[in-house]
């Protein structure tokens, strides 16, 4: 390529822009990749609804169980989940479609989120963050599950709060938004320690400043955890609280170590011949 060739100007409307290296974006391209990422998110929610629509039957029966058997026939009360809208199966097919959409397609969205903070992450940082990628699948998977083992708990200590001789007559979009509301908050609070891990990375914020917030993380942690295991059963508490407490403290971890491998690489520029 001559010199005229390099000095020649891009014509308009040419898709052809320098790529820096580093990785970094104005805001207009930040902006278009985040578009990009959102679309390529809410397609695989939807194609993972699709899914939703066949299991629908099985999911409103199993999510309903803890309502339908409560008592058992030793309890005279009626419990049951009653529709009183003409719409409200269809609205009750869409929100539980959708949210098998995502817990299907968390790989995708998380991908997503990760490889939208990616470019801006030198190229020593970028296996580190395909690990976190990786965990953050199971991770929110994991508070899925943890959420489903303690919704039985949690319908059994709101019933047993009812006056005597009362029943339980349910509408499914209360019923069903406070069950979905708890799996999406368990699997959320399970990625939080990944995602801190990642703004670290960027430089958005240090390793001290996560610890010196310690205490008011671990105070969130508890009341979270008492909310979602009812009735002050201590031991259901704790195994909530311990495992969500045990992943901010290894975030902790990465966050310093990190911070150390970031304050090394700028001492060694800043050396003579650096």
């Amino acid at each position: 390529m001559t010199l005229a060739d390099r000095e020649r100007p891009v014509p308009r409307g040419s898709k052809r822009r320098k790529r820096d290296p580093e990785g970094r974006m104005s805001l207009k391209d930040h902006l278009r990749e985040l578009r990009r990422r959102l679309v390529i998110s809410a397609a695989g929610i939807l194609l993972g609804a699709v899914a939703g629509f066949f299991l629908y039957e099985w999911l409103v029966a199993t999510l309903a169980a803890p309502v339908l058997d409560h008592g058992g026939d030793e309890d005279a009360r009626l419990t049951s989940i009653a529709f009183n809208a003409v719409g409200q199966p269809l609205d009750l097919l869409i929100r539980l479609s959708l949210f098998v959409g995502l817990v299907i397609s968390s790989p995708v969205w998380l991908y997503q989120i990760w490889a939208f903070i990616m470019p801006g992450l030198k190229k020593t940082e970028k296996r580190y963050a395909v690990a976190f990628i990786a965990a953050s699948v199971p991770l929110f998977l994991g508070g899925i599950f943890m959420a489903y083992t303690l919704l039985p708990r949690a319908v059994e200590f709101f019933f047993s709060l009812n006056p005597e001789g009362t029943s339980n007559i349910i509408a499914p979009d209360v019923y069903f938004a406070f069950v979905l509301h708890l799996f999406i908050a368990c699997g959320i609070a399970m990625v939080i320690p990944v995602i801190l891990v990642g703004i670290n990375m960027m430089g958005i914020v240090t390793g001290k400043q996560v610890l010196g917030a310690w205490r008011g993380v671990v105070m969130l942690i508890a009341v979270m955890s008492a909310l979602a295991a009812p009735g002050g059963e201590a031991v259901t508490m704790f195994f909530i609280m311990i495992p969500l407490t045990l992943l901010f403290g290894v975030a902790i971890g990465l966050c310093l170590l990190n911070d150390k491998r970031r304050e090394r690489r700028e001492q060694a520029l800043l050396r003579p011949g650096g």
